[in-house]
């Protein structure tokens, strides 16, 4: 079983990847809204919703998380995927 840390630590770089992965999503930019602030890019978004993407993001992440551990729980590790790419001996 792993420490306390290590389990922080895997749970904060997928947090951080889907983090990411979520900011994209439902985002309009100034130029789609036709509401463009001077001095901004027309590209930067109307209204960031950071909240909901952290939300999202936490939410996600725990589930992939706990997923992962779940594998790993089982008795599973990463020498029981089959290999991609084979090995010549």
């Amino acid at each position: 079983m792993m420490d306390a840390f290590s389990m922080f630590a895997i749970f904060f770089v997928i947090w951080w990847v889907v983090l990411f992965a979520v900011l994209p999503f439902g985002v309009r930019t100034q130029s789609e809204n036709q509401e463009v602030t001077l001095g901004t890019t027309e590209s930067a978004p109307s209204l960031h919703r950071m909240g909901r993407s952290l939300l999202v993001t936490t939410l996600v992440s725990v589930v992939i998380t706990a997923v992962f551990f779940g594998i790993l729980g089982a008795g599973y590790s990463f020498d029981d995927l089959p290999r991609i790419i084979p090995t010549f001996d």
